[in-house]
């Protein structure tokens, strides 16, 4: 992983001095990315900035990277992992002149022009001068893994890995795309298919879309694009073998696995629990030394993903580094400007805030590792959301969501349509009639092509990020064009044997793994069991000091002019009494909004720099026998309750508790009017408990009254009282006395 950054002229002139001001602050904000080198370049209508992070060819592979007649340059940021192959179909007589994975690129486009990148696989954004045509060459890999930005006007182009970077040009706009941003699906969590280009977030800026090549004309500006590899279509392939797929599965994702734990420097990897991070770490340890990281905390307590995970490494004889998140912790005010502005995305959240935790602990105590393996992306084209999707109907009700999910992508680009769809089930329209907005006839095809927008938007975008602020490259094998390809030729007939549940990938792995790791369920990184706590240390960041956070972003002039202030005070007010009413998930991505907005007013430092303001990294724990010390490890990172058995608790003032006037077993519980929960048959003990709550027996008392005992019903406590549906009366001691 590296750090490129650079600008051109576009109208046939050259660059003056003033230029290498910019280059260098380019340089110096992208020092993260590329800590062990920095190489500055300025030449004619071009200036390049280039930050290494070595990982090949340490020594002899710094950039750019320049031909023996010095007509192509070329600075890349990745790793092109079939080199050495590559290089063997050069034309004779080629001398490679470094060890260098990307030196191959130059050589290759000077012997196949624009067709270039069509063999290489790898992860690469790159820039490529040819001085010879006086064109540049923006390019990024087939699902862009690595980032690369640009923004441009009729004088000139400044381009770079990171958005930030793009500022140092005092002629590069600095505004967030507020109405972008607000209507993304991305952002909304709208459950649609949208096919729509990602967004940069930020006015005037643009990403280079995956698999393409923007060939720029520097004499006038004229920009060509390129392609050079289509995400496959995913419709109905041929008749196949499923021991055939799995069988080409498992090979392809051992030589990608191979490729991407190839490198000069020590790798490791995020081992999550889960059956796609297992499934790299298995292929990966064949071959290397590997250290693996996980999680901690008590979500991950909580949904079995950190026992999982030390019984795969114990399983696989690997290390495993379980990294603790205790239950007070609160990211501090600092640490989340610095991460915000690290990612450069609205939608950063627990997930990034975890993994560069992680990356801090491996960069202070494991210095030597310089890349780490991800199990990511495996769910996006293996059928990884399928369970969650079909909500219990099975692939039937998966397939079906999917079609509404269709038709919602296609109602969303033209709104009016969904008029057709009021006071009916399904709509009055035909799926053939909304085809003009949208694809909709195939919708499976539909939803794995818009996986390719999230994958560009999200997963490697952070991905990326929070590696690069540790100066560690994030490698993903699942993002192996060989393996989609694979995947998208499975007919028809076959997807509910190969993809529900990600059938696919465990049977190709299932003699790697124990069966319980092969066969366990898709768990959610901090969703399902355990999400409270997740959610309370998030609640606890919003309402630290006072709301700080919040009055921070609100001091964007944009922010107010887009949010309500008040409703968001009295929402963080409201997140106070009831941490897990669901509002956190909602404030936070426009807190961001607000925060990079009043950030591109006054540019923070460089993520390097801001780095030495943030707290100490996580401990490790060292766990040597799970089963024996499980109870030490729970108490040491699950959310202490809002409540104690000594606790006087009462309904919240906005909460009714109601018996139906037609069944006498069932009541139910209404908030501000609206009945909301069911208490029947089966929460009768529950029930017992509300109806003999009276705002002044403590919790025990009240479980003696009604001859119940309060073990059974800690969980709906907590759940009642972190939803703000219970809350504790402020009492004398002597009304607690039995």
């Amino acid at each position: 992983m590296c750090g490129l950054g650079g600008l051109a002229r576009l109208d046939g002139r050259n660059l003056d001095a003033s230029a290498d001001g910019i280059l260098e602050a380019m340089a110096r904000t992208l020092a993260h990315r590329g800590p062990d080198d920095k190489e500055l370049l300025r030449d004619g209508a071009v200036g390049m900035a280039f930050t290494r992070l070595s990982l090949v060819d340490p020594e002899g592979g710094g950039q750019p990277l320049i031909s023996d007649d010095g007509s192509v340059v070329l600075i890349a940021n990745g790793e092109v992992y079939n080199h050495r192959e590559l290089a063997g179909t050069l034309a004779a007589g080629t001398v490679l002149r470094t060890k260098s994975d990307c030196e191959v690129l130059v050589h290759l486009y000077q012997q196949r022009g624009l067709s270039f990148l069509e063999d290489v696989r790898g992860m690469f954004g790159l820039i490529l001068w040819d001085r010879q045509r006086n064109h540049l060459l923006l390019a990024r890999d087939h699902f862009g893994v690595k980032p690369l930005y640009y923004s441009r006007n009729r004088e000139r182009l400044v381009f770079a890995s990171e958005i930030k970077a793009l500022f140092s040009d005092p002629q590069c706009p600095r505004q967030v795309a507020w109405d972008d941003a607000l209507a993304s699906p991305a952002l909304t969590a709208a459950p649609v298919i949208d096919h729509a280009r990602p967004t940069t977030w930020f006015e005037g800026v643009e990403s280079v879309p995956a698999a393409t090549i923007l060939d720029i004309d520097l004499a006038d500006g004229t920009t060509r694009t390129h392609t050079y590899w289509k995400l496959p279509s995913f419709k109905a392939g041929a008749a196949a073998d499923v021991q055939a797929l799995v069988h080409d599965f498992r090979e392809i994702l051992a030589s990608s696995v191979s490729d991407c734990a190839t490198a000069d420097a020590s790798i490791g990897l995020f081992l999550s629990g889960g059956v796609d991070s297992a499934a790299v770490a298995a292929l990966a340890s064949q071959t290397v030394q590997l250290e693996t990281f996980t999680v901690l905390s008590g979500s991950t307590m909580a949904n079995g993903d950190a026992e999982h995970a030390h019984r795969i490494a114990e399983k696989l004889g690997i290390p495993n580094h379980q990294v603790e998140f205790h239950g007070s912790l609160v990211p501090t005010v600092d640490e989340w400007q610095h991460l915000l502005w690290l990612t450069e995305m609205p939608t950063c959240g627990p997930e990034q805030y975890f993994k560069h935790e992680l990356h801090r602990v491996v960069k202070a105590e494991f210095p030597h590792i310089k890349g780490m393996l991800l199990g990511a992306a495996a769910d996006e084209y293996c059928g990884g959301y399928s369970v969650l999707t079909a909500a219990g109907g099975g692939w039937q009700g998966f397939e079906a969501s999917l079609a509404e999910m269709a038709r919602g992508g296609a109602t969303q680009r033209r709104p009016g349509l969904s008029a057709w769809w009021e006071g009916t089930e399904s709509g009055l329209l035909t799926d053939s009639a909304l085809e003009r907005w949208g694809p909709v006839s195939d919708p499976y095809s539909a939803f794995v092509t818009a996986k390719m927008r999230d994958i560009q938007q999200y997963n490697c975008w952070h991905e990326d990020r929070t590696a690069a602020g540790s100066g560690i490259e994030a490698r993903v094998p699942f993002l192996d064009r060989r393996l989609v390809e694979l995947v998208s030729t499975i007919p028809v007939g076959l997807r509910e044997r190969l993809l529900w549940d990600k059938a696919i990938i465990r049977e190709a792995v299932g003699d790697l793994l124990p069966p319980e790791v092969a066969q366990r369920p898709k768990v959610p990184f901090f969703y399902g069991d355990g999400t409270r706590h997740t959610q309370l240390m998030f609640t606890r960041m919003l309402v630290q000091d006072g709301g700080a956070l919040l009055e921070m972003a609100l001091a964007s002039p944009r922010g107010r002019e887009y949010l309500d202030a008040d409703r968001m005070r009295e929402t963080v007010r409201h997140l106070e009494k009831a941490p897990m009413s669901g509002y956190v998930e909602r404030l936070l991505p426009l807190l961001n909004l607000c925060l990079l907005d009043v950030m591109t007013t006054e540019l923070p430092p460089p993520p390097s720099e801001s780095a030495a303001r943030l707290p100490e990294i996580r401990p490790r724990v060292p766990v040597t026998d799970w089963d024996s010390e499980q109870e030490g490890l729970s108490r040491r990172v699950l959310t202490a309750p809002a409540w104690s058995e000594r606790s006087v608790l009462r309904l919240a003032d906005e909460v009714t508790l109601l018996r139906s006037s037609t069944d006498d077993t069932t009541w139910y519980l209404a908030v501000n009017g609206s009945l909301e929960y069911v208490l029947d048959d089966d929460s009768q003990e529950w029930l017992a408990f509300l109806r003999n709550l009276d705002g002044v027996h403590a919790v025990d008392e009240v479980c003696a009254i009604a001859g119940l005992s309060v073990g059974p019903l800690g969980a709906l406590l907590d759940e009642s009282v972190d939803l703000g549906l219970l809350e504790t009366v402020e009492t004398d001691s002597s009304l607690c006395k039995r």
